[in-house]
């Protein structure tokens, strides 16, 4: 008989393009999306949380990275023939819901969410499957008012998570205006369209330069691989560049330049006028150049966007990975999209929106030193007798009980050691410490582990030699000893 052959075990290691998140990461991300939460509902916005799978019709196909499999989206065919997918944005599960119960919602309805969103796309350094997303929307509101809003929410948000004015800038275009253009250079193809989108979305990496060559034959990259152009006429490529290069010192010379851009344009002078519109709305609200400014090199890479189209970037410079100086760059994004619930009422539905990427803010508040120190962890008790575990259980919950972050120590309690090594690993303020001999004298023993560790690191200084770092008090005082030195070390 032939021997059975052993099942391989599961290798431990999470799938390529995901990682998995620890405490102090989770805690980080949880305080960004309470205050995040915090602007939005202040700005009127109500909560919604809707499924994170959506049916693939119902999703659309809106994503710039159709080289992937089910273009960009995680999906899945069910035995009733619905294709089902993970949700890539939380936009397109909005228009979905807002079709679903526009009649028992109000006009204009304002809703923010917060959650997970996957996309199936090549990951690289920073760049995960998936990611955290917090987006605001108001559905049903035609004025670019809307979209100003957003805008003034947007630098409210980022300030408020700890990016100082200085630090970012809000930066606004609008599709209409890259239409007028588009339309002076007669293009027709709709792939060769997409080609100039794709190319215009280029400007912040090659430059002008290097958008003008990629538009006409290609150009050489930095690695010396030729890329090549879209095959565009130097007269055909001249609106786009007079389009990326219209960015004046002040949002008037901006709009003038965009008026020249897009010429004879209907669609083009619309969109400027809806831009002029915006910057007076923006400057009366207290948003000026420090904050928002109007910058025609944003062209957004989703497909659903109609008109006014926006992105949050970070100012500030970073190292890479190669000990480079790079801006930081984007972190959040969104605009106007016309025609999403469209799609399911055949009636056209204004709407407007911004998500926020929370792994990337989180990511740039650590590289400016603003978050990433070590979180405190709880105040352990200690087991010196595992029959009076009803003792040291009714230590914590005293603890807890007044507030205070507690547990007692649940491994092998045989060596004591390893107990104060657990406290260190887990970050531990204070330990507690009763043995025999203190229960019989009705006392406990406190032990300031942040005071020890400093004393440990500094035995020479004559100022740590005055201070002790273990306490003998009655135990009735455990309580308020613990509170004293909590109070002492958050000092």
């Amino acid at each position: 008989m032939a021997k059975e052959k052993k099942q391989p075990r599961p290798k431990a290691q999470t799938p390529k393009g995901f990682r998995d998140y620890f405490g102090t990461e989770v805690t980080e991300r949880s305080d960004m999306l309470q205050k995040i939460a915090g602007v939005y509902h202040h700005y009127g916005f109500d909560a919604l949380e809707s499924s994170a799978v959506e049916t693939v019709e119902a999703l659309g196909k809106f994503l710039p990275d159709v080289d992937r499999p089910n273009e960009g989206v995680f999906a899945w065919q069910e035995e009733d023939s619905d294709w089902l997918a993970l949700r890539y944005d939380l936009t397109a599960p909005l228009a979905r819901v807002y079709a679903q119960y526009r009649n028992d919602l109000p006009t204009p309805y304002r809703r923010y969410a917060m959650g997970p969103v996957w996309r199936n796309e090549k990951p690289g350094p920073g760049r995960f499957r998936q990611f955290y997303q917090c987006d605001a929307d108001t559905v049903g509101a035609p004025s670019v008012a809307a979209d100003a809003e957003i805008c003034a929410m947007l630098s409210d948000t980022l300030e408020t998570v700890g990016i100082p004015r200085g630090d970012y800038l809000v930066r606004i275009n609008n599709r209409k205006v890259l239409n007028g253009v588009l339309e002076c250079m007669g293009l027709s193809d709709d792939a060769q369209r997409d080609d100039v989108l794709r190319t215009i979305d280029k400007f912040d990496k090659v430059g002008a330069a290097g958008v003008r060559e990629l538009l006409g034959k290609g150009r050489l990259d930095a690695s010396g691989a030729y890329i090549d152009g879209v095959g565009l006429s130097d007269d055909q490529a001249a609106p786009v560049l007079a389009f990326l290069t219209s960015r004046g010192d002040t949002a008037a010379q901006t709009l003038s330049n965009l008026r020249d851009a897009v010429g004879s344009s209907t669609i083009g002078a619309e969109g400027v006028g809806e831009l002029d519109t915006m910057a007076e709305l923006l400057d009366a609200g207290g948003y000026g150049a420090d904050r928002i400014i109007l910058d025609p090199s944003v062209v957004r890479g989703l497909g659903y966007y109609t008109g006014p189209v926006f992105e949050a970037e970070l100012t500030f410079e970073i190292f890479d990975e190669k000990g480079r100086k790079r801006q930081f760059g984007s972190v959040s994004g969104g605009g106007r999209y016309d025609d999403l619930v469209k799609r399911f009422t055949g009636q056209s539905v204004p709407a407007t929106g911004v998500s926020v990427g929370v792994d990337r803010l989180l990511a740039a508040l650590r590289e400016k030193g603003r978050i990433g120190s070590q979180s405190r962890g709880p105040v352990v008790v200690t087991v010196m007798d595992r029959d009076r575990m009803a003792d040291y259980q009714a230590m914590v919950t005293e603890l807890r009980n007044a507030g205070i972050r507690a547990e007692v120590y649940l491994g092998n309690p045989k060596n004591f050691g390893n107990q104060l090594k657990y406290a260190d690993t887990r970050n531990s303020p204070i330990a507690i410490i009763e043995g025999g001999d203190e229960k019989a004298q009705g006392i406990i023993q406190i032990k300031d582990l942040i005071l020890g560790a400093q004393i440990a690191q500094n035995a020479t200084l004559e100022e740590w030699k005055e201070r002790p770092s273990q306490f003998t008090v009655p135990r009735g005082d455990l309580v308020a000893k613990v509170r004293e030195i909590l109070a002492t070390q958050a000092q």
